[in-house]
């Protein structure tokens, strides 16, 4: 390869390498992965709640499980007085509680659990395959941690994910978020969809 030849191919290199760089600065890095994704899993009633059903409709989702002794019972009280504040513009909207511990969380389990909290909560339920795969699909981490004389608790995710109307994620609500930050972030959920 001749000098000449060397220097235009090494400068093709750079400016590609370059280019590239470009790019990816200008994007942010690279894409972020998809959160959510199709489910289809029994709510405290029996009936299969299927997420292609959900489409044209905004919707929160948390996942936990009913011996939770502090998180959940926080969140689902935190989204009710959020609930309560949105007043009339959340009377159609609904927050999903799937429990990452299907072993103990039955249809009616869920249902005695969820009548402490918000009519906006519905709670899903099912195998633990299934749970495992919508807990993927939506990045979610949990893990089934033994306590002393043989029970266990589970430790996992604490985010309420806001879903639009296409089904696509639009946000987060963090464990005990400023609730007017929270609020904020329902309001564009509810306006934009």
């Amino acid at each position: 390869m001749t000098r000449l030849a060397l220097i235009l191919w090494s400068a093709a290199a750079l400016a590609a390498v370059a280019f590239a760089g470009l790019f990816w600065f200008t994007s942010g890095g690279p894409p972020a992965p998809a959160i959510g994704g199709p489910f289809r899993l029994k709510s405290q009633t029996g009936e299969m709640i299927d997420s292609a059903a959900l489409k044209g409709r905004s919707y929160a989702i948390f996942f936990g499980f009913t011996h939770c002794p502090e998180v959940c019972p926080t969140t689902m009280v935190d989204m009710a007085a959020l609930m309560a504040k949105l007043g009339p513009a959340a009377k159609d909207f609904k927050i999903y509680f799937v429990s990452v511990d299907p072993e103990r969380d039955t249809p009616e389990v869920l249902r005695n659990y969820l009548t402490s909290f918000e009519p906006h909560v519905v709670g899903l339920t099912g195998t633990p395959e299934e749970i495992a795969q919508v807990a993927k699909e939506f990045r979610v981490y949990y893990r089934k941690t033994p306590l002393d004389g043989g029970d266990y608790t589970m430790d996992h995710s604490a985010f309420v994910y806001l879903m639009g109307k296409d089904g696509g994620f639009r946000n987060v609500i963090g464990y005990q978020e400023k609730p007017d930050r929270a609020l904020e972030k329902l309001k564009s959920l509810l306006e934009k969809g």
